[in-house]
Parts: structure tokens; sequence; C-alpha cells
């Protein structure tokens, strides 16, 4: 299995405090953004200590005192991020596009926040303004949807083919989140099962198309053909079934949602 980083995680803060220290330039964007999630900025460590404050952000511009400042609050058992020091973080904060309620956090685990930002900037440009939107309307049809497709798995199918390139619900459409009513009250068929056969002479994940990256991030079912490597099979959905291709039957096609036949054959 392929290592990751850190572990993303989205942390709700409101009405939480929140340790912020520290004057500088360093220190001002971090008490923007714990305002902007909903929490209370904090400036005392020793208030936060006795009121159990449990996330700090640590911006002084002198680095000792950020290490003396980092080991007094972490021992305290708050996690810490001091700002450009990631060798002391125990957390580091993304780069953020909001498409509220829809949030795209871009990190590199301390490497770098310039990087982590221009990949943002040009995720800006592509993805419409109207993803949050469709967020809210799919969040408001849940009801409908479970009423009429009780069926978690079912529903999990219908959901996915809507949402996939070219469905009504294409996220990149931005007209989306008008059709959301309609087609969670079945004015759209439900899902119907997808049978794709694809095969990779790589094991490095970099090297997958647009379109294989897609269909391992979408599918419901995998059968392997060969050894896929690991890093590949970690591209795909945690809840996808993965089962042997050999010997193994062919589910129906009208139960499977998209199944994927996923052949290995390495380059000589």
């Amino acid at each position: 299995m392929s290592r990751i980083a850190s572990l993303p995680l989205f942390h709700q803060i409101a009405g939480q405090d929140v340790l912020v220290l520290g004057d500088g330039p360093a220190a001002e964007p971090k008490r923007r953004l714990v305002e902007r999630a909903g929490g209370v900025v904090v400036d005392d460590l020793a208030r936060a200590i006795d009121e159990g404050v449990r996330l700090a952000f640590i911006a002084y511009e002198d680095a000792r005192a950020c290490e003396v400042a980092a080991i007094n609050a972490r021992c305290a058992g708050m996690l810490v991020n001091v700002v450009d020091r990631p060798e002391l973080c125990d957390f580091t904060t993304p780069s953020i596009l909001d498409r509220d309620p829809l949030l795209v956090a871009i990190g590199t685990g301390g490497a770098s926040a310039g990087l982590a930002k221009h990949v943002r900037l040009r995720l800006e440009r592509v993805l419409p303004d109207t993803l949050g939107l469709l967020a809210k309307a799919l969040e408001a049809v849940r009801p409908v949807l479970r009423g009429r497709l009780p069926d978690g798995a079912e529903r999990r199918r219908a959901v996915d083919t809507a949402l996939r390139e070219g469905g009504v619900l294409d996220p990149f459409d931005p007209l989306a989140h008008e059709r959301v009513t309609d087609w969670a009250a079945g004015s759209v068929d439900p899902a119907t099962g997808e049978m794709v056969e694809i095969t990779l002479s790589s094991p490095d994940p970099e090297e997958l198309t647009l379109r294989q990256a897609r269909l391992l991030g979408e599918a419901d079912m995998l059968l392997l053909d060969g050894q896929v490597p690991p890093a590949i099979l970690a591209r795909a959905r945690a809840d996808a079934a993965r089962r042997p291709r050999d010997g193994a039957a062919l589910p129906e096609a009208d139960d499977a949602g998209l199944t994927l036949i996923l052949r290995y054959r390495p380059e000589n």
C-alpha cells in the first residue's frame, strides 16, 4: 500500500477557542483563517493551557520563541502549527479553494506553500463557481433520494452515474445544480451497469491517463488481471470491491454499477 505524508482532515472549530501566538505578518493570516472557520482566537498561552485549547498556531518572528512555545503547547496536549517550520508542526494548513460548502484543500506537507497556492489558482479557473450550489442541492434532496432508492449501494451508483463526466449532474457543468431536484425525483433513469477494460503497462500512477484515473476513482468493482501494483490500486475508491479476474464470475450489469477490469502487462 502506498503511503501518504500526512492525514488530511477537515476539523470543525466553530465556536471553539484556538491559540494564535505572534504579532507579525505571519500571524495575521492564521487569525483570519481561524475566524473564517468560526473559531475564537486566543492569544495567551497560559489561558489556552488552563482552558484546554486543542489547536495552536505559533508565528513569532523569533525562532527560539517559536520552539519554546511549541514545546509548551504540545506538552499541554495541543496540536501545533509553527509557521514556516514544518519540522515543528503536528499539522500544516493547506491552500484552500472555497466553493462553500465544498472545499478543496491542497497541501504539500510543508514542502512548498507556493506550489500549493499555484495549483489552487489553476483549479480556481477550472472549477465552476456553482459547485457550492450543487453540493447544497444534493444535500437538500437526500430524503427524496433515500425514499426513491432505499438500497444504499443502488443509491450510491445513481449518484456516481449522475456526477460522472457528461452525467446529468456533471460537476463541471455550471448549470448542474438546477437539475438536482428533477433528478432526485426520478426524471432521470436510475444507474445502470457498465463494464470497462483497461490495460496498464507501467506501475507508476503518474503515467495513468486522465480517463484511467477517473475510472479508478469511480469503479464500484475492480477485477484484477495480473499483479496490479499497489500504487495503482491506491488511486481506486477505498470501498470498491476487489476480486482476481481469473475465474471470477462477471457481475450482472444492472447490479454492478461500474466494473473495471484492470489488466497489468509490464513493458519488457
